[in-house]
């Protein structure tokens, strides 16, 4: 209306009124006649108030809310189209179904929840409070060398990248590394938020060893254990968008990062992370940003970070003082006053750079790797020396079935060294 008052002013041209209108210029001629002629109700849709010629006959609108109330009463509207179509032959959509039972005052019988309603989550107040860890899965270096994982932990306070190293596979070793790094450089968090990957917890639906099953405790993985000795909180996430800051983190790297190691070249695993170091100074200058708190939450470094930070195996040692370890025997040497440590239970602990200790509550021990040839042997007792039985509770009977099947195989090797064969 305001649009034709001003073409009828001469303010507009029929034109630009079909332009705004998005119109033919023949319509707009078509409703300035009509407004000069008939006044504003001119302008209605002349179909208004009319039924539309695809309209559902009421007939069968009314049959349909019959049968929902009676021969069909309890269907959902999905079921109901499905049989309105098989058994009436009504040919009906669900929206349709939908919309004549609601109308009627018939709901849903099955009634879904509403959303629950979130929030987003608002960072820690302090730095160090937690740092969540991920590794991405990319092609970092596209065509020119092997495909590598990136792990990194970024601060949920400031979303500064405490540490980052690139892997071959996602594995243990490469978050050790992370966490040694973080470590070193800040200090020890108070928390850590990673997704459920079973490098960070147990499956408790797996079965448990029968060594912890005997022991009563619950078989923790490296990583786990090494939270539990740093005093570090692990929260596991629920969902992917749990830990939103981390995965936007690498969503930006495999956009700059990727460039970055497009345009230095990088081949290999050791120049993708020489790369990655000059890198993250430069990221962090740009994106991190100050914690509510200025007061940092990071606690200080154990000195024996090093013997936390590893892999660390259970074993017992056998009565020639020896340990099997990844296929070799680890000969350990005497103690205090040649003390022995037959059946001791020791840790053996292999740290990141691939050094072997051993220790045994909590003291380390002198042990020599065994040459690859060399076996455990049990000692045999000599012919001439005889062993002295140990006395059994009660004598078995002749009659028992273990002794005569010993008695009967006897018989029969001594029957064939005299030449004597068997069908």
């Amino acid at each position: 209306m305001q649009v034709l008052s001003r073409v009828l002013d001469g303010v507009l041209t029929g034109r630009d009124a079909a332009r705004l209108l998005a119109l033919s210029p023949r319509q707009v001629r078509r409703l300035q006649r009509r407004l000069r002629q008939h006044g504003p109700a001119a302008l209605a849709h002349r179909n208004r108030g009319r039924p539309s010629p695809r309209r559902l006959a009421d007939k069968i609108r009314a049959r349909i809310v019959q049968l929902a109330r009676s021969l069909y009463a309890g269907v959902n509207d999905h079921h109901l189209t499905e049989m309105l179509a098989e058994r009436e032959g009504i040919q009906v959509s669900r929206k349709t179904v939908q919309r004549l039972l609601r109308a009627a005052g018939i709901g849903s019988p099955r009634t879904r929840r509403p959303p629950r309603h979130r929030r987003r989550r608002e960072r820690m107040p302090q730095a160090g409070l937690l740092v969540q860890m991920d590794g991405s899965h990319h092609s970092w270096l596209e065509d020119r060398g092997p495909w590598l994982v990136l792990h990194a932990a970024i601060d949920d306070a400031t979303g500064e990248v405490l540490a980052a190293v690139f892997r071959e596979e996602e594995d243990a070793h490469g978050y050790f590394l992370l966490l040694r790094r973080l470590i070193q450089r800040y200090g020890v968090p108070v928390a850590v938020y990673t997704d459920r990957h079973g490098l960070f917890h147990r499956d408790p639906r797996a079965p448990l060893p029968l060594e912890d099953q005997l022991a009563g405790s619950v078989a923790s993985t490296q990583l786990g254990r090494a939270f539990q000795e740093l005093g570090i909180r692990w929260i596991p996430a629920s969902c992917p968008q749990g830990k939103g800051r981390v995965e936007r983190l690498f969503g930006t790297f495999q956009d700059r990062l990727v460039a970055e190691l497009r345009l230095a070249q990088a081949r290999t695993l050791a120049e993708a992370q020489r790369v990655l170091d000059r890198f993250l100074p430069r990221y962090n200058a740009r994106f991190a940003q100050p914690p509510v708190h200025p007061e940092s939450a990071w606690q200080l470094a154990p000195a024996t970070l090093d013997r936390i930070c590893c892999f660390k195996y259970h074993r017992t040692v056998a009565h020639d003082n020896t340990i099997s370890f990844e296929g070799r025997l680890l000969q350990l040497q005497p103690g205090p006053s040649r003390r022995s440590y037959a059946g001791r239970r020791v840790d053996v602990h292999v740290r990141l750079n691939g050094r072997r200790e051993v220790f045994h509550r909590g003291q380390r021990l002198s042990a020599t790797r065994l040459p690859p040839g060399q076996r455990r042997h049990k000692p045999q007792p000599s012919a001439s020396v005889a062993v002295p039985r140990r006395p059994s509770g009660h004598a078995q009977s002749p009659n028992h079935p273990w002794i005569q099947q010993i008695v009967d195989a006897k018989r029969r090797k001594a029957l064939i060294a005299q030449g004597v064969t068997f069908s």
